[in-house]
């Protein structure tokens, strides 16, 4: 009896469902985005959430039914309220867990365009050494170096080892899932040499250049889509706002209210757009490299012909206690030798000093310091203090490994391009670092100073260069580097290999500046959007009432002005974070727009207007 519901149930998705997501391509979505559902317990799950914001919007209804409200936006009848509530409830969870695997793809696809010429340079340097799985297996054992592509190289390696397939039908396999018709055409190349008993290392090498300017066209339409996302975000979020305010104002001054029972969904509306429109930028475009990845790098041939655990077993607990005791203190002398480095390489630091910063601030509010600023707004100045006192030590933190970063990569061309000709003169490896390292080239001559004191006291250039990466912790510095490493290990003839990783990091440096400079543009339209949101709150409470003052009709907005507020706080905020997604893709790097526009909005109400306005609005 339990088996014919069952059988019919999967009859129903065989012939209506499975179709309907074939047209779509869920299937493929799900697959390019990793996510490990089949496509029917996806929709399930979206159906599921939907079901779920119906069930709420449902029981707040009945709450409010039971309590004595209605629900009521503007002049909307309750009717069409609830409708629009049970839709907006309803739909929202379905379309944005429906849609998450399409821009999960979309994202990834974009990740994997613009890595795959760094993963292909470093494809070439080992080809020399090591059969093509091993060398696919080695890109995928950098995952800090390669992301998506090193994920996608994972899925070769998974069905080679696991599932028992030749190199082959793994690659085959591969190239019906990812979602990068790129890669999908590099690795059918790459089998089509592979299996014609071509030159490895030549083929990479032809590769590595095409898919450059192949990177640089989706750098185009990522700016492209950049263009897109900063013009609706300006006409939906800054220019909508803006118009309602006015005709509210004009709505008051006419003895009307009609649109101020809008203002909540306003509010809804900014909250919810624009954390929906971070959100999908932040899927879709890869971020700036500025994570600062840091593993220890020990020894190998100090523990030859044992296990470094059995070793240190059979040493004695209390000699290992001091020798623990002792990096301990080591290590935090360091610390406080280079503070400023551990607090721009760990955010922790900067969220301790923000939680103590927002502590104070309530404090004062709780003791009713902060009503002297503003009594009539006290609750909107401490939600604006609270969020600048909060992210500003995150931000400076940001921005000092932004520097850091920006540093460390405009010497690395200049260190790689010393060291070919270092080698053109006959030097060893060792030999040309320790005379570089006694240039002038910043952070990294400080490195390369410790490098060289490592290989003197016996450590090989090998390790000694693999601990700089890990020091430094960039992604862009180990990319480099590691080539560097791995063509030393092969041949003492580094000069081609040397003029490869130049090429390679001076074309991501050209990407970088692209970007940055394309998307400043777009940063500097969200700050002239909000600079005149602002001028328009200033004009209508101070110009627009002083020329009515000028004809014996005392006016006032008062009313609105807590509004404004509110609007203004929660539009400043969001629009520093979306400033923010669009140069960087970071929310990191839009604490320092929105600690600028908060701090332009508290001026703006606690100063400008009421000394503007003679004191009328304090």
């Amino acid at each position: 009896m339990n088996r014919l519901p069952e059988r019919e149930r999967e009859d129903f998705y065989g012939r209506r469902i499975r179709p309907i997501l074939a047209e779509t391509g869920l299937r493929e979505a799900l697959r390019g985005a990793h996510i490990p559902e089949m496509a029917e317990h996806y929709v399930r799950k979206a159906i599921l959430a939907g079901a779920l914001g119906a069930a709420a919007f449902v029981s707040i209804f009945l709450a409010f039914q039971h309590f004595g409200y209605e629900l009521v936006i503007g002049d909307l009848p309750a009717w069409a309220t609830t409708a629009t509530g049970f839709l907006v409830l309803c739909l929202f969870p379905f379309l944005g867990i429906y849609a998450y695997p399409y821009l999960a793809a979309m994202g990834r696809r974009t990740e994997i365009d613009l890595d795959l010429p760094y993963t292909i340079t470093y494809m070439q340097a080992l080809s020399t050494t090591m059969s093509l799985y091993h060398v696919i297996r080695r890109v995928h054992e950098e995952s800090d170096l390669f992301g998506e592509v090193s994920r996608e190289f994972g899925v070769i390696v998974r069905n080679v080892e696991v599932f028992g397939d030749d190199l082959y039908t793994a690659i085959r396999d591969l190239q019906r899932t990812t979602p990068s018709q790129n890669l999908r055409d590099f690795l059918n190349d790459l089998v089509v040499m592979s299996t014609s008993g071509g030159d490895l290392t030549t083929f990479l090498a032809a590769r590595s250049a095409n898919f450059r300017e192949i990177a640089r066209n989706e750098m185009e339409m990522m700016l492209k889509t950049l263009e897109v996302m900063a013009e609706v975000y300006v006409t939906a979020f800054v220019a909508g706002p803006i118009a309602i305010i006015v005709m509210v104002v004009a709505q008051n001054l006419a003895g009307q209210s009609t649109l101020s029972g809008w203002l909540p969904l306003v509010y809804l509306g900014l909250f919810l757009g624009s954390i929906a429109m971070i959100v999908i930028l932040h899927i879709l475009l890869p971020s700036d490299h500025l994570t600062i990845r840091r593993r220890e790098v020990r020894e190998s041939e100090y523990w030859s012909g044992c296990h470094r655990e059995e070793l240190l077993g059979s040493l004695d607990r209390r000699f290992l206690s001091r020798i623990n005791s002792i990096r301990s203190r080591i290590r935090l002398k360091t610390v406080l030798k280079n503070p400023v480095r551990y607090y721009i390489s760990d955010y922790i630091y900067a969220q301790l000093i923000g939680t103590i910063g927002v502590v104070v601030i309530f404090l004062l509010y709780l003791t009713g310091a902060l009503a002297s600023l503003s009594p009539l707004h006290q609750m909107e100045v401490l939600v604006a203090l609270l969020v600048i006192v909060a992210l500003f030590p995150i931000a400076v933190a940001y921005e000092g490994r932004r520097m850091y970063v920006n540093s460390v990569e405009k010497q690395l061309p200049d260190f790689l391009r010393e060291l070919a000709e270092m080698k053109d003169i006959g030097l060893t490896l060792q030999g040309a670092i320790d005379r570089i390292s006694r240039a002038r080239l910043g952070v990294l001559s400080s490195e390369l100073q410790v490098v060289s004191a490592e290989v003197r006291q016996g450590s090989s250039i090998d390790i000694a260069l693999s601990r700089m990466e890990e020091r430094i912790g960039l992604v862009s510095v180990k990319r480099a580097i590691s080539v560097v490493v791995r063509a030393s290990e092969i041949t003492d003839y580094l000069r081609d290999i040397l003029m490869i990783a130049i090429s390679d990091f001076e074309h991501y440096l050209k990407m970088k500046r692209d970007r940055f400079n394309a998307c400043f543009v777009y940063v500097m339209i969200i700050y002239l959007s909000f600079g005149i949101f602002l001028y328009t709150i200033y004009a209508l409470n101070v110009s627009f009432i002083a020329s009515f003052a000028n004809l014996n009709v005392p006016l006032t907005n008062a009313g609105n002005l807590t509004d404004m507020f509110r609007i203004a706080i929660l539009l400043g905020g969001f629009s520093g974070i979306m400033a923010g997604q669009l140069s960087s893709n970071s929310v990191l790097a839009g604490f320092k727009h929105t600690i600028a526009f908060l701090i332009g909005t508290l001026l703006l109400f606690l100063v400008i207007i009421p000394y503007a306005s003679g004191g009328m609005f304090a």
